[in-house]
């Protein structure tokens, strides 16, 4: 029996709306959610980086998927971002996430510690095994200082709830690399909003997208149209994005996302320290970015 497809198609890597007191704003929370499923979205993706995880609570994490589980109501997948720099804990994450309805995990890999591709292969095996639903492998170098290699890829590809990877490498070799040495059940999401086409053209099957917070129909669009075999028009909206997604990470993401889903009304909030608000210049080409892609 192959593995299972989570998704094809965009899933939102969804913002943590705060409120003015720094607590999670739950209420929102549910709006945005149902905004992303009321837009064509195909999974939403809790507390991965966008949604400001590393500065959540063990219990603010497993509320806020809980709340996402409850609003989505098994419409679309739910996907947690459970991972860690330490096994254990990222075990008991996992089994929590779990528990919370989470229909899949997103594991990033160990951080600051880092480990070596042996200890990847130990650490991801340990967390899969820990629990009963697939898990998406997290592979983002610029934040870890460490990268997932094929190799590594293909041997956690045999654990049998280890079912994807997301690749934020933006190494274009490496992800054909995985695309050849795993099978064609194991799926690969572009990490990078910049790379959808690109990925989708090497055996991709979509992509966990920040574009998506404020661009949902449009990024589910472009992944669907490649499929259908309407590459012109898939081309077209990747390259229509690409002002917009460059100012999307003219600062630290998640920060210029939500400044300009609070251009847009969608009362995204503030961030948790170290994160900060974007300077005023930022802010006002960020704001044209938005107006030109016709947001606002």
């Amino acid at each position: 029996m192959g593995k299972p497809t989570i998704f094809t198609g965009a899933g939102v890597a969804l913002v943590t709306p705060f409120n003015p007191d720094g607590s999670v704003n739950f209420d929102t929370l549910a709006k945005l959610v149902e905004f992303q499923v009321q837009n064509g979205t195909d999974a939403i993706i809790a507390c991965g980086t966008t949604g400001e995880a590393s500065t959540l609570t063990d219990a603010e994490q497993i509320a806020v998927i809980r709340c996402v589980v409850d609003t989505v109501n098994k419409r679309i997948p739910v996907i947690a971002g459970a991972g860690s720099n330490d096994t254990a804990h990222g075990i008991e994450l996992c089994r929590m996430a779990q528990t919370a309805g989470a229909d899949a995990l997103l594991l990033v890999t160990p951080y600051y510690n880092k480990t070596s591709q042996k200890g990847l292969i130990e650490h991801y095996t340990a967390m899969a095994n820990a629990v009963d639903i697939p898990v998406i492998l997290y592979n983002v170098p610029s934040r870890t200082g460490l990268n997932i290699t094929a190799k590594t890829t293909y041997e956690l590809s045999k654990v049998p709830n280890i079912v994807a990877t997301k690749e934020a490498s933006g190494n274009f070799s490496q992800i054909a690399e995985i695309a050849h040495l795993c099978d064609d059940d194991f799926s690969i999401y572009s990490g990078n909003d910049e790379q959808i086409l690109p990925i989708l053209a090497l055996g991709g099957k979509g992509v966990i997208s920040v574009l998506s917070n404020v661009a949902p129909r449009n990024t589910h669009d472009m992944v669907m149209k490649f499929f259908s075999g309407d590459i012109k028009a898939a081309t077209k909206l990747q390259l229509d994005a690409i002002p917009l997604i460059n100012a999307l990470f003219s600062d630290v993401n998640p920060i210029p996302v939500k400044a300009a889903m609070n251009m847009m009304g969608l009362n995204a909030g503030g961030y948790r320290r170290p994160l900060t608000a974007m300077s005023d210049e930022g802010l006002v080409a960020l704001a044209t970015a938005v107006k030109d892609y016709k947001l606002i």
